[in-house]
């Protein structure tokens, strides 16, 4: 047969799939996270809790009470003292000091309970006895046993008062009773439910073994994950790889390529539309200043037409006439004085024009500098492609390699017996389940018996009961207060005898019902406190786990059982504990030190040969040309237009002078204010004239001119923003292509193989990423081992919450109505004296106090001659009667202070 650990150990086995932690070479940056999915699993359906009910009340109840009687906290010392001592030195050689300490730990521990014990054993020995001398005291007519009741005033209220005092007492022992029985019906029901939960626990054992094979075989299957992740990387080399590096390339080569359309940041299309503006300006410099040019002649004579025509206007008798209005004279005069100003102001025949830079602008934009950069442009763009063409035959090994890696890993599984070991446990599961349900008829029987015996218990305490509620019943409702002792009714009389026979039954059977309490106390008592309570606090797990504690020579016995390896850090607590949150059964176990899968599946020899071919990787970029000759020269055309050669000082000085020195509309304004002061006549016809060719001369020639003006300007200020700093720009585009160009030829290399091996380790990632989810998911996923604790679980449910709780409850509530009888036992004796009818009754002869009896035997309906139809010796003249044969046993009247 094989060890449990041994059947253990090739359950697992079949987790083939496991990998030990691996010593890589390099720490390997995070590659693209890939979805393995989940591993499928099965559901186990046991559900290992247990909840009392109602009935948990009464669990607490006895829980609090334990906790009572035994406050001392769980006494792990002690219990591995005695476990390492095997308990059999201490009781032959208990004489020794240590061994005497011990055991007085032990007794000091196990206080409570001796005391409560002591108790019960007392009582269980007096009792019997108690009754042996009350028996024989009754039949010596002392204890009660004598058929004469004292009659006392307050007799009524002690009736009512033990009558009271003796149903609340038989209620409290109902109540006793009844949870004793709930108790009992309690731990019948759930030893039914013991097959549900067996059976359950099989069908999950069934389940793990079922789908572990499935959960194996998923592990393998992923691995296609992986696979295609990588072979997706290979087929897109060229877009990662090449993408990478051109993208890195691109960080420090096209700034430079910028800068050479950029000229202070612009892009590609703006350099070219500074060189169109260029030439544009140029061109309408030329316009302008043609248009400046022209007019400023046609302008000059006009102005020299329109004076001569004012000063022979001026020539006007009016102006000179000694009989005219003085105001026209002198309005004459000022105009006179004011035709000076009538004359152009700048002067452009003197400046030059810019054809000669026209002309060279021309011939820079021949070459399509937009062409010339972008075919640098796509030099460098290009990258992806070439890295496709040069690692062709590199791309197509490494698939081969990948497959071969699958095969590899699909071929491991095949190389453990899993189906074999799992066949074997699943006829191992079968075959014990069939033992156990073998065993159900004897556990059925066995709880018939114990059923019946604690029904057998009960019904004694019922018995007492059921006489003293009769008792009680016949007594109150067959009492007539009008009755003597000695005429007392059946019914009263049937009371009372039935309350003595509750009592004789109380010391019949209270000595056997207290001595089963004390067993079951004692048993169930120090279960709770040293098995169902440790348990729940772990307390249990660790005096199983203590070092050398079961064998001398392991520290830890479960790893030196199964393993051999007593040093190995696998407890009782962290196996349970583990299988508790349903892990995989490989790190509940520690299987990683038994069975080193990591040989079958390391990843280093796997991924060897693959970063061998991916170092192999040889990518060269010297075919990137970012600016060929033909757009270099074009740059240095540029900057060599001669823009910096224009007198911007002489345009901008002859812009800014004006086209006239006076303003004309102005001019004209106010010699048409100076002619409306002259009274109506030729000569303020004819300056009006003039004043209407003034204003046709600006609004034909000194508006197109202030136009021309205003465009000469802005294209001069253009110009000379653009050449201020162009050589230089142009000059540090040129020397930053230049750095760009030898950066990718000869100084490439380290970023190809910066990047290449960054490629290589993403794709080593994913099988790294395939191993680790691998690992992880058979520590917390593959073979989870809830059903091993769910096993645990349940022998813990039945043992304490099914039959400790249950036991305990049911000692609890037999034992304080056993404890309630006592009490009972002499209530029911005190008030049976006021329920059965007395051979004798008080009879009262003092003839002083006759009267006064007479009325109170009156009052209280003891016989008289009316009543009873015979002589009263109360109501007679008789001095004497015969007392001792009439009433053999009667006493003599009490005293009044006996009343």
């Amino acid at each position: 047969m094989w060890k449990p650990g041994t059947l253990l150990l090739l359950l697992l086995w079949l987790a083939s799939g496991e990998l030990q932690q691996e010593t890589e070479p390099r720490r390997l940056p995070p590659p693209g996270k890939l979805n393995f999915g989940y591993v499928p699993a099965g559901v186990y359906e046991t559900l290992a809790h247990y909840e009392p009910g109602p009935i948990g009340i009464l669990f607490h109840m006895v829980h609090a009470f334990l906790y009572a009687v035994q406050p001392n906290a769980f006494p792990h010392d002690l219990i591995v003292k005695l476990a390492k001592d095997k308990f059999g030195a201490i009781q032959t050689e208990y004489q020794k000091p240590e061994n005497i300490v011990l055991t007085l730990q032990a007794i000091y521990y196990e206080i409570g309970f001796l005391v409560c014990a002591a108790v019960g054993l007392l009582f269980t020995i007096l009792m019997p006895i108690a009754g042996l001398f009350f028996c024989m005291c009754r039949c010596c007519d002392n204890c009660g046993g004598e058929m004469h009741q004292r009659q006392r005033k307050n007799a009524d209220c002690r009736r009512g008062l033990l009558g009271t005092l003796l149903f609340s007492t038989s209620l409290v022992i109902t109540i006793g009773v009844l949870c004793a029985y709930a108790a009992n019906q309690n731990l019948s029901s759930q030893v039914k439910n013991v097959r549900r939960l067996v059976n359950s626990n099989m069908r999950d054992l069934h389940t793990f073994a079922n789908d572990t094979p499935m959960q194996i075989e998923y592990l393998i299957s992923q691995y296609a994950t992986a696979k295609n992740k990588v072979i997706y990387d290979l087929d897109n080399i060229g877009p990662l790889l090449g993408g990478r590096i051109h993208d890195q390339l691109d960080k420090e080569v096209r700034p430079a390529l910028d800068q050479v359309l950029n000229m202070a940041g612009v892009k590609i299309e703006r350099a070219i539309k500074a060189m169109r503006e260029t030439k544009e300006a140029l061109e309408s410099v030329n316009a302008s200043l043609e248009v400046l040019q022209d007019g400023t002649g046609k302008l000059s004579l006009n102005l020299g037409q329109v004076r001569t025509s004012i000063n022979h206007t001026l020539n006007d008798t009016d102006c000179h006439d000694e009989d005219s209005d003085a105001t026209t004279a002198q309005l004459c005069r000022n105009i006179r004085q004011s035709l000076s100003q009538l004359q152009i102001s700048s002067n452009f025949t003197r400046l030059p024009d810019v054809n000669a830079q026209l002309e060279k602008m021309n011939d820079v934009l021949k070459t399509d500098l937009s062409a010339v950069v972008q075919r640098g442009f796509s030099s460098l763009n290009d990258t992806p492609h070439m890295v496709i063409e040069q690692t062709r035959s590199v791309v197509e090994s490494v698939t081969n390699l990948v497959d071969s890696i699958g095969n590899n890993i699909s071929s491991f599984s095949k190389a453990f017996p899993v189906q074999s070991c799992l066949s074997n446990f699943t006829i191992f599961i079968n075959h014990v389940h069939a033992k156990i349900e073998d065993y159900y008829p004897e556990i059925d029987k066995m709880d018939f018996y114990r059923w019946i015996g604690c029904i057998a218990l009960c019904c004694m305490v019922v018995l007492v009961l059921a006489f003293n509620y009769l008792g009680l019943l016949c007594g109150t409702l067959g009492y007539d207060k009008h009755a003597s002792p000695t005429t007392r009714g059946c019914i009263s009389n049937t009371g009372g005898t039935m309350l003595m026979a509750g009592v004789g039954f109380s010391f019949l059977f209270s000595w056997v019902l207290m001595g089963v309490v004390t067993i079951i106390f004692l048993a169930g008592g120090n279960m709770e406190k040293l098995v169902c309570e440790p348990f729940h606090t772990k307390e249990l797990f660790k005096v199983v786990d203590t070092p050398y504690m079961i064998n001398p020579e392991w520290k830890n016995f479960i790893p030196g059982y199964m393993y051999n390896d007593s040093e190995l850090k696998l407890t009782t607590e962290s196996l349970y504990s583990t299988c508790k949150k349903n892990q995989g059964i490989y790190s509940a176990m520690r299987l990683d030190k038994v069975f080193n899968i990591s040989s079958y599946l390391n990843t280093t020899v796997f991924t060897k040969d693959v970063v061998s071919q991916l170092d192999s990787l040889k990518i060269d970029l010297r075919g990137i040309i970012l600016l060929e000759a033909e757009g270099r020269q074009n740059l240095l055309d540029f900057s060599e237009a001669g823009l910096s050669e224009i007198n911007y000082a002489d345009y901008l000085e002859e812009v800014n002078k004006g086209v006239t020195v006076v303003d004309l509309l102005s001019f004209a304004r106010e010699l048409e204010a100076q002619t409306d002061l002259m009274p109506k006549s030729n000569l303020q016809s004819a300056l009006k004239g003039h004043v209407s060719t003034l204003r046709q001369i600006h609004r034909q020639q000194i508006v197109p001119m202030e136009q021309s003006m205003s465009a000469l300007n802005q294209s001069m200020r253009f110009l000379e923003r653009t050449a201020s700093d162009l050589p230089n720009k142009i000059l540090a585009v040129l020397d930053a292509i230049k750095a760009a160009q030898f950066l990718i030829s000869q100084n490439a290399t380290h970023l190809i193989n910066r990047e290449s091996r960054k490629y290589t380790n993403t794709i080593i990632g994913y099988f790294h990423q395939y191993i680790e989810w691998v690992k992880t998911s058979l520590a917390m996923e593959v073979a989870p081992c809830k059903p091993f604790s769910n096993m645990v679980d349940t022998a813990e449910i039945m043992a304490c919450s099914f039959v400790v709780d249950s036991m305990n409850t049911f000692w609890m509530g037999l034992g304080c109505s056993t404890l309630l009888l006592l009490p009972s036992i002499i209530l029911a004796v005190k008030l049976a004296k006021y329920y059965r009818r007395m051979d004798t009754e008080d009879v009262y002869d003092d003839p002083e106090t006759i009267p006064m009896k007479t009325m109170e035997i009156g009052n209280n309906g003891y016989h008289s001659e009316h009543l009873q139809g015979i002589p009263n010796p109360m109501m007679t003249s008789i001095p004497t009667y015969d007392t001792m044969n009439r009433f053999p046993r009667a006493s003599a009247p009490p005293r009044h202070i006996d009343w």
